[in-house]
């Protein structure tokens, strides 16, 4: 049970990103996006630095301090597994960033992170069906159905966008924030399964992903976020919703599994919700309320399912 409540904090820390986008100074968000993880993937890796240092004296160990096993990378075929899944996943966490401000820039904070995060648990879960050929357990795919019709519902609900209606190169752009999701927590549940601890293979991804966002900002430049508030923008975006959330979020995909995490994260779009409405004004009509409902169904769904497995956890 742990572990799903470290993944929904992590998910209403996930779900504060629009909000403080909106609340921010108006800037490109690929630089935003940039800014982002430049700063809280660095400060992730640094994390993950600390927390393997303080394991090495038990290197001999089973389990190491953030969930998983010694690495399983020996030999020039480990090795190459473990760096093109370290090479996708940094490559799904910048391709994440531009994309989920775009949509929510387009439709709404609400809106853009419904559909985002809505298609994530599908694709997800699909492509872990199809790598490993494992059907996933019945908890899960009626919580998925039930969640991803309340995301559809709340997403799709006329009058959602800021502009009376739904945009649809919004749409496309919150979709592919949703598939680069899935990407990154594949991967990093493929380095977790190749005995990398959790805080080592979000250390990872997200620090060779922050080393690309600082030669994109160098490139791209900062685009207004060195005032005050932008400054203030980006410290929140990457300590808070990238290095704690990611910590938190690695500590659950390595005892839930990847399906299970995608599913419980919708609690972000949740938060993003609630937060679009009683901070930012956005307005959502009846029938987005009862995908609310049904989305709050699903996420209900999973946890139960998940706290009857009892997945066995290590203190980390």
């Amino acid at each position: 049970m742990r572990a799903v409540l470290a993944v929904l904090l992590a998910a209403v820390c996930f779900g504060t990103t629009g909000t403080a986008q909106a609340l921010g100074p108006t800037t490109d968000p690929l630089a935003l996006g940039a800014a982002r993880i430049a700063v809280g993937g660095l400060a992730l890796a640094a994390v993950a630095a600390v927390v393997a240092r303080r394991a090495a004296p038990r290197a001999t160990a089973p389990r190491t301090a953030g969930g998983g096993r010694p690495p399983r990378t020996a030999g020039a075929g480990g090795r190459r597994r473990a760096a093109g899944a370290v090479a996708l996943g940094a490559l799904g966490v910048l391709a994440y960033q531009p994309a989920f401000f775009a949509g929510s820039t387009r439709n709404g904070v609400a809106v853009g992170t419904v559909v985002a995060l809505g298609s994530a648990p599908v694709v997800t879960g699909l492509l872990a069906w199809a790598a490993r050929r494992r059907r996933p357990p019945t908890s899960w795919l009626l919580a998925t159905a039930l969640a991803t019709t309340g995301v559809a519902v709340l997403g799709l609900a006329p009058g959602g966008g800021p502009t009376g209606g739904v945009d649809a190169l919004g749409v496309l752009a919150s979709l592919g924030a949703g598939a680069a999701y899935a990407l990154y927590t594949l991967a990093g549940a493929a380095l977790i399964d190749a005995g990398w601890s959790s805080t080592t293979s979000m250390g990872v991804l997200f620090g060779v992903a922050g080393a690309a966002a600082v030669v994109v900002l160098a490139v791209r430049g900062a685009a207004g976020l060195a005032s005050p508030a932008g400054v203030a923008t980006v410290l929140w975006l990457g300590l808070v919703t990238t290095t704690l959330a990611y910590v938190l979020f690695g500590y659950g995909l390595a005892r839930l599994g990847a399906p299970a995490v995608a599913t419980l994260t919708l609690a972000e779009p949740l938060t993003a919700t609630v937060l679009g409405l009683a901070v930012l004004g956005e307005r959502i009509p009846p029938v987005g309320a009862l995908g609310l409902v049904v989305l709050a169904a699903g996420l209900g769904v999973l946890a139960l399912g998940a706290r009857a497995r009892r997945p066995v956890e290590v203190p980390a």
